[in-house]
């Protein structure tokens, strides 16, 4: 398959069957993060594969308190969207999943924030190379999950990416068209090519 392909077939899933997952598989993913670039190439990530029920749970429950205080602080119209897409506060995917890959990034590291997400793009194509599923789950209050995984205070948990074989029916959201989202030379100015 090519990138596109790849890009194109993917859908975010948050139910996971029980089916272990092949080491070679995940070593394999993890490789392919490390290969993105990053800002002076100071490489600012750290992953953490986490496959202990204890410490799933130990995070899904750091999590879980995130979340409730950030659904109190929302206004009412953003609590009924994530109500219409099926979300709250729960995360059972974080325990229900085989395996979590704790994405973490150093605070201290030249514009550290965009190399991690770039590299987490790169761990999203290979899991759905790989034929697995996640979803891109930032937490509310990553402090509370940096804690739970001992990490050194100039990093700071970023993402949580549960992976499994998907067992989600739900059909993969629609995106807009190219035309919609691109311009040539200044906004507004539809590209020619279109």
């Amino acid at each position: 398959m090519t990138i596109l392909d790849l890009a194109k077939s993917r859908k975010t899933s948050r139910i996971f069957k029980k089916e272990v997952l092949k080491q070679e598989d995940i070593t394999y993913i993890l490789e392919t993060a490390i290969q993105a670039p990053s800002g002076s190439n100071a490489q600012p990530w750290r992953f953490i594969v986490v496959t202990d029920a204890n410490q799933k749970l130990k995070i899904r429950e750091a999590a879980e308190k995130g979340e409730k205080s950030f659904y109190e602080s929302i206004s009412d119209e953003r609590k009924k969207w994530y109500n219409e897409k099926g979300l709250s506060p729960s995360k059972p995917n974080l325990t229900e999943a085989p395996i979590l890959i704790v994405v973490l990034g150093n605070k201290t590291a030249p514009n550290y924030k965009s190399s991690i997400w770039v590299s987490i793009a790169y761990t999203i194509l290979a899991i759905e190379e790989k034929g697995l599923a996640t979803v891109t789950y930032t937490p509310s209050d990553p402090t509370i999950i940096t804690t739970v995984m001992d990490a050194p205070s100039d990093y700071i948990v970023e993402a949580i990416l549960p992976i499994g074989y998907s067992n989600d029916t739900k059909r993969k959201e629609d995106r807009k068209k190219l035309s919609e989202l691109t311009y040539e030379n200044s906004w507004g100015n539809r590209l020619s090519f279109f």
